[in-house]
């Protein structure tokens, strides 16, 4: 945890009151994380992140910072799991009905391109809907697999994703975060304080993270 630079919280300037049993020190004006703490939050959302597996449920994960959402996508996609990695769209999650049926109509789209059905439109419609297919893309690709409300919500940096977090506790969907020291982790279920700032530290987090879901998904 500390080769990954987890334990470099932000400036002191910045604390937010929720995260002051989180702080080890400081070393000049950025904080220092206690990284026991912090790997004891990893292991409470490690049993319930398994536990969810276990039941079938999936978790949604959302990184949608330059240094989250590359991270995001490929372990979401290597695991099968949902994710928002560009921009979360107002109501994905409570006005998920909508959502979905502009997912479904990715898909259909989908399949009519491939079976080449599209050829019977003209060029003008062909070109229209080939741009609709691009932006359902862009912004519903990563949740295509998600047929249902997630079992939970995984965030890095709690303070970027303020909406995805409302709509999630509006829902009562418990939420993981990885959250610096600059977040508000008291609304957080289970709340993992370290760097969400570097890609190593966010790397670690989801993978450890996701090596316990793979291992609760029934065989």
């Amino acid at each position: 945890m500390a080769s990954a630079g987890m334990h470099f919280g932000s400036l002191r300037s910045r604390r937010h009151p929720s995260v002051g049993s989180y702080i080890f020190g400081s070393k000049g004006r950025v904080e220092i994380v206690d990284l026991e703490k912090s790997l004891a939050d990893i292991n409470k959302a490690k049993v319930f992140i398994k536990g969810l597996a276990s039941l079938g449920q999936q978790v949604l994960l959302v990184g949608n910072k330059n240094e989250a959402k590359g991270i995001i996508r490929e372990m979401a996609e290597s695991h099968n799991l949902p994710y928002v990695a560009l921009r979360w769209i107002g109501g994905t999650l409570t006005n998920f009905d909508h959502i979905r049926k502009r997912v479904d109509r990715l898909l259909e789209l989908r399949k009519q391109g491939t079976r080449g059905d599209l050829m019977k439109y003209t060029k003008r419609e062909r070109a229209k809907i080939t741009q609709e297919v691009k932006d359902l893309e862009r912004y519903f690709t990563g949740i295509v697999n998600m047929s249902r409300l997630p079992g939970a919500l995984f965030v890095v940096d709690p303070k970027k994703e303020k909406t995805s977090l409302a709509e999630a506790k509006a829902l009562g969907i418990p939420v993981i975060a990885l959250a610096n020291t600059d977040c508000d982790v008291s609304k957080i279920d289970y709340p993992i304080v370290g760097n969400d700032k570097t890609t190593a530290s966010i790397s670690l987090v989801v993978q450890s993270l996701l090596n316990s879901y793979k291992e609760g998904v029934p065989v």
